[in-house]
């Protein structure tokens, strides 16, 4: 990690901003919750952008739900949840205020052949564009009967489906959480020009 014009206690603010991105990047969470809000625990203040070239996912589905911060504000939310997720060339960004104007942290996995891979997958989202495909899809299914582990509320609307492939995938989301999230070439670095994945 290299870090740019930056000195002194500001540098380690800086880093202990960055720190808990990684950490909720690679720690391995002990099970997906249930129900309408996308985990169990209270999200941050500040959202998240994810982008992947390609990612391939089996056991999809996605319904509507909230997320709750620590202030007790609740977001609304479209919760995906994927069975087992490849994700190629991920990128993962952060923007936080500081003395020194927005700074950013970065997060780069999954290049050179070797996807960043995942288990169990829930992405608390507000946005998501690209290319997709779905095999098997159902839409209009209720939300408490979908074919994943994780379920939304009964008689809430939501899609399943047994695999899907998106390219391009640019998201920007307020929680992801998974029982295993393996990096594979993390790469964590911290930007003082407030830089973004997209």
């Amino acid at each position: 990690m290299k870090l740019t014009k930056v000195t002194g206690s500001y540098a380690g603010r800086i880093l202990l901003a960055a720190v808990p991105v990684a950490i909720a990047s690679t720690l391995v969470v002990g099970g997906v919750a249930q129900g309408a809000v996308p985990v169990s625990m209270a999200i941050s203040g500040s959202q998240f952008k994810i982008a992947a070239s390609e990612l391939q996912g089996t056991s999809f589905s996605q319904y509507a739900g909230v997320a709750t911060d620590t202030a007790g504000k609740q977001h609304a939310v479209a919760i995906a949840n994927i069975g087992q997720a490849s994700l190629t060339d991920l990128c993962q960004s952060v923007v936080t205020d500081t003395p020194l104007g927005k700074v950013s942290a970065i997060i780069t996995a999954g290049g050179g052949g070797k996807p960043a891979e995942a288990t169990d997958l829930q992405i608390g989202m507000t946005d998501l564009k690209g290319d997709t495909s779905f095999d098997n899809v159902r839409i209009g299914v209720d939300a408490s009967t979908v074919q994943t582990k994780a379920k939304g509320s009964v008689g809430d609307f939501a899609q399943d489906s047994d695999s899907l492939h998106i390219t391009n995938l640019q998201q920007v989301s307020w929680s992801t959480t998974a029982a295993v999230f393996t990096l594979n070439g993390m790469h964590l670095s911290v930007d003082t020009t407030g830089k973004e994945c997209f």
